[in-house]
C-alpha cells in the first residue's frame, strides 16, 4: 500500500484554517493609504479613487522576499499601469469564508491568509493577474461607452484609457462610470510573449525606506507613552519563578516597573539600557523543574535507539523494498544525523503592546497575524473586533515567527502595566529561550545490482514533530505520521523501483521545537542525496552520472542537473585537497541542482569557493528576486552547515550570541552562480530552495576533496584530526 505525504504547504493550510485569518493595522513602511473614497472596487485587491490613486491591498507579508514588489508586478501587468502609481496597504481580516478567489485574501495554497510555506507567489500567480484584468476591462468598457466605440477600439497604459480619434481619460476620471459596469465573468490573461513588467527586474518598491532608515521594523516601533522593557525567563524550559529580589532593580535611574509572571520576569524602563540594567540587577531563584539534568548526549541516545526499531509508521511503500536489497549484489547502509538549530535572525523577539479594559494594541512582526490576536484575545477575554494587530516588517524570520510563545509572555506582562510596553529580548535570550529545528536521526540502506543501479531503498526518519504540536489536525495515520518529517524523504526526484519510507517520532523531553527555513526539505534532501553519493561511490560511478541514471522519468530535473554540472566545470581536474559536490531536489514546486567546489586544507578548515545553481522555477516574476533569494539561502545554510547547532547540559542552552551561534560571513562568502531555465510553466517556490540545497552539497564536495564522509552536521571540527 503507497501512502503520500502531505507537504508543510498543507501543514500551514490546515493549522492556519483552524486558527483563523487577521492581517490588520499595518500600513507599510514608505507607502501611503488609499483614498478614503474609491469608487471602483469590483475584487479584493484593488481600488481606485477618483483622484486616480491607485491602491494594491496586499495579500502578503514581507519578510525581506521581495513579495511587495513581485505582488505589485502581478497586478500591474494587467492593470496596465507603472510600479511608481501603485500603492500598497495591508489587506483587512479576511475569515476565509467566500471561495471567490477574487474576494478573498486566503491563499490559494495555504488556503488561509498568512504567509509562509515558500506560497507567496504561487499563489498570487492567478488571483493577482486576473483582479488587474478585471479592473482593466472594466475602465476600458467604461471609456467606451462614454466615447460610443467600441472597447476593442481601445487600449490601456500607464492608468489612461485611449480611443479612437486621440481622446483620453484617466483611471481617476473613469472610476465611478467603470464601478457602474457589469463585473467581467470571464477574465482573459496576457500571454507570456505579452508580458511588460513580468519578467524584469526592476528595484524593489522597499528598497528606498530601508536605505533611509524611514521604514519601521517591529523593533524600531514607538507609541504615545511607551516604555520599554526586556525579559529572563527561566534557563531550563518548564522551570518556574521561586523567588525575586528586586529591590536594587527598582532603585536604578530609568526603571519604572518589575513584573513577575509563572516562568520569567520583565524589568521595564524609560529606555532599553535602563531596563537592562535593571534586569542584571535582580536576584533569582529559579525552580529548575523537571528537565534539569537533561542533556544532549540523552536526547541523541534516544533517537539512535529509536532509528533502530521498525518504524512506527510507514510513509511511502512501493514495491518490496527489503527482499531487493537482501538479494542485491552489493548492500550500502549509514545513518546520518542533523542537529537542532536556533533561527537566529538579525531581529530578535520584540513585541510592543498596550492591554486596556475596553481593548488592545499589538505591534509586532508576524507570520501568522491571526494567531496573534487570538492570543491577545485568549488572555484578556476581549473579543477579536477589540484587538488590533499592526503588522510591520520583520528582520528575519525563518519560521520564528510563524510561533507566538513571545507574543503570548508579553501579553502576561502588559495586563499587569497601564501603559504601553515594548519588550525586546536579548540575543542570549533569543537564542537560549528558542524554538528550535528538530534533531533527526535517519538511517538509509539500498541495494546495487552488479552494474551498479539501485534494485531497493529503505529511509527511517525518527524525530521530533513539529506538526503534532502546531497543527494537530495536520497529522496523518491515526496521529502516527508527520508528513513534514517524511517531506523530500517519501517522494524523491528519482526513480526507485522499491522504496519503503518510515517514521518514527521520537519527542525530546524539555525541548519545544519548530519550523525553519526549508523544514522538511532541508532535513531529507540533505539525508537523500548524502546517501546518493554513497551510492555512486560504492557503484564506482560518477556522482552526476550516477544521478542522471535515475532520471529517466523526470526530464526537468535532469536539465538542471546537466546545466549545472556544464556550468560548474564538473569533471575537470581541481586542485589537490579540492573537490566539488553536487545535490538535486525538487522542493516547494522547484527543480535545483547545486555544484558546490570547496577546499579542505591541512589543518581541516573548509574553504567554499564557489557554488553553481541551476534551477527550474516556471516563470520567474523577478529574475533578479529569485537570485537573490537562492543566493540568500546559500549563504545562511551553508554558514548552519559549517557552524552551528544548538546544544543542552544540566537543561540549560549552551550557546548565547553570534560568537558560539555564528553566521557565515563576508570573507567566508563564495562566489554563487545562478542559471536558470526559462520556461512559461506555473511558478515555483523560491525563498528556501537555497538553504535546502546548502549543505548536502557541501558534505559531497568535502568526501570529494578529502574522501572522507560526513553524516552528521555541521562540519564543525570533524575533519581537523582527519
Amino acid at each position: 500500500m503507497a501512502h503520500t505525504a502531505l507537504s508543510r504547504r498543507a501543514i500551514l493550510r490546515i493549522g492556519l484554517a483552524a486558527g483563523g485569518g487577521l492581517l490588520a493595522g499595518m500600513h507599510l513602511p514608505g507607502f501611503a493609504r488609499a483614498a478614503d473614497a474609491a469608487p471602483l472596487a469590483p475584487n479584493s485587491f484593488i481600488r481606485i479613487a477618483t483622484d486616480g490613486t491607485i491602491t494594491l491591498i496586499m495579500p502578503d507579508v514581507e519578510v525581506g522576499q521581495g513579495i511587495y514588489t513581485s505582488a505589485t508586478m502581478l497586478i500591474a501587468e494587467e492593470l496596465e499601469v507603472g510600479l511608481d502609481q501603485v500603492r500598497l496597504e495591508a489587506a483587512p481580516p479576511d475569515d476565509g469564508r467566500t471561495t471567490d478567489l477574487l474576494k478573498s485574501y486566503t491563499s490559494p495554497v495555504l488556503k488561509q491568509q498568512a504567509t509562509g510555506g515558500s506560497a507567496s507567489i504561487r499563489g498570487d500567480w492567478q488571483r493577482l493577474r486576473q483582479a488587474g484584468a478585471q479592473v482593466r476591462m472594466m475602465l476600458i468598457a467604461a471609456a467606451a461607452q462614454r466615447w460610443q466605440v467600441d472597447p476593442a477600439a481601445c487600449h490601456a497604459a500607464r492608468a489612461v484609457v485611449s480611443g479612437p480619434d486621440g481622446r483620453r481619460a484617466g483611471y481617476g476620471e473613469l472610476a465611478e462610470a467603470a464601478a457602474a459596469q457589469p463585473v467581467p465573468a470571464t477574465i482573459p490573461l496576457k500571454s507570456v510573449d505579452q508580458f511588460k513588467l513580468i519578467g524584469t527586474s526592476p528595484r524593489r518598491l522597499d528598497t528606498p525606506s530601508k536605505v533611509d532608515g524611514s521604514c519601521v521594523y517591529g523593533i524600531d516601533v514607538k507609541v504615545p507613552d511607551m516604555k520599554v522593557g526586556t525579559v529572563a525567563a527561566c534557563p531550563v524550559t518548564g522551570g518556574t519563578l521561586r523567588s525575586l529580589d528586586d529591590s536594587a532593580a527598582r532603585k536604578l535611574p530609568g526603571v519604572r516597573d518589575v513584573v513577575r509572571i509563572d516562568n520569567a520576569v520583565a524589568v521595564i524602563g524609560d529606555h532599553f539600557w535602563a531596563a537592562k540594567q535593571g534586569l542584571a540587577a535582580l536576584q533569582i531563584e529559579w525552580d529548575l523543574g523537571p528537565y534539569a539534568r537533561m542533556a544532549t548526549a540523552d536526547l541523541v541516545k534516544a533517537l539512535d535507539i529509536a532509528s533502530q526499531r521498525d518504524s512506527d509508521v510507514i510513509a511511502k511503500q512501493e514495491g518490496d523494498a527489503e527482499a531487493a536489497i537482501a538479494k542485491a549484489a552489493r548492500k550500502v547502509s549509514a545513518a546520518y544525523e542533523i542537529p537542532f538549530l536556533s533561527h537566529a535572525p538579525m531581529e530578535p523577539i520584540n513585541t510592543t503592546i498596550h492591554v486596556r479594559a475596553d481593548g488592545a494594541d499589538l505591534w509586532v512582526g508576524t507570520q501568522v497575524p491571526a494567531r496573534a490576536q487570538k492570543t491577545i484575545t485568549d488572555a484578556t477575554g476581549l473579543p477579536p473586533e477589540k484587538v488590533q494587530v499592526h503588522n510591520h516588517l520583520m528582520g528575519g524570520a525563518f519560521g520564528r515567527r510563524l510561533d507566538v510563545d513571545s507574543i503570548q509572555q508579553a501579553v502576561l506582562i502588559a495586563k499587569q502595566v497601564s501603559y504601553p510596553v515594548k519588550l525586546i529580548w536579548t540575543r542570549e535570550e533569543d537564542i537560549q529561550h528558542d524554538l528550535y529545528r528538530p534533531y533527526y536521526f535517519d538511517r538509509l540502506s539500498a541495494g546495487l545490482d552488479d552494474k551498479g543501479t539501485v534494485v531497493g531503498w529503505t529511509h527511517k526518519v525518527s524525530g521530533s514533530s513539529v506538526t503534532a504540536r502546531w497543527v494537530p489536525i495536520g497529522m496523518q495515520q491515526d496521529g502516527k505520521l508527520d508528513p513534514d518529517a517524511v517531506e523530500g524523504a517519501a517522494e524523491t526526484p528519482y526513480d526507485l523501483p522499491a522504496m519503503r519510507v518510515g517514521y518514527t517520532r521520537v519527542e525530546p523531553p524539555g525541548v519545544v521545537t519548530a519550523w525553519w527555513r526549508g523544514v522538511g526539505p532541508n532535513h531529507n534532501v540533505f539525508m537523500v542525496e548524502s546517501f546518493i553519493d554513497e551510492l555512486a561511490a560504492a557503484a564506482n560511478q560518477d556522482p552526476v552520472a550516477f544521478r542522471r541514471n535515475l532520471l529517466g522519468k523526470n526530464p526537468r530535473a535532469r536539465a538542471v542537473l546537466d546545466l549545472a554540472a556544464a556550468k560548474s566545470g564538473w569533471g575537470e581536474t581541481l586542485p589537490q585537497g579540492v573537490g566539488r559536490g553536487i545535490s538535486l531536489q525538487f522542493a516547494f514546486g522547484t527543480y535545483m541542482a547545486h555544484v558546490l567546489e570547496a577546499e579542505v586544507t591541512r589543518r581541516g578548515e573548509v574553504r567554499i569557493r564557489r557554488c553553481t545553481v541551476a534551477l527550474d522555477c516556471g516563470t520567474a516574476i523577478m529574475p533578479d528576486g529569485v537570485v537573490a533569494q537562492v543566493q540568500g539561502g546559500l549563504i545562511f545554510g551553508l554558514g548552519t552547515a559549517l557552524y552551528n547547532e544548538i546544544t543542552w547540559q544540566d537543561g540549560r542552552v549552551q550557546q548565547s550570541n553570534f560568537n558560539d551561534y555564528r553566521a557565515m560571513r563576508i570573507d567566508e562568502a563564495p562566489r554563487i552562480d545562478v542559471y536558470r531555465i526559462a520556461n512559461d510553466q506555473a511558478p515555483g517556490g523560491i525563498g528556501e530552495t537555497g538553504t535546502v540545497a546548502a549543505a548536502p552539497a557541501l558534505v559531497n564536495a568535502i568526501y570529494a576533496a578529502t574522501g572522507k564522509r560526513l553524516r552528521r552536521l555541521p562540519v564543525g571540527s570533524q575533519l581537523v584530526s582527519a
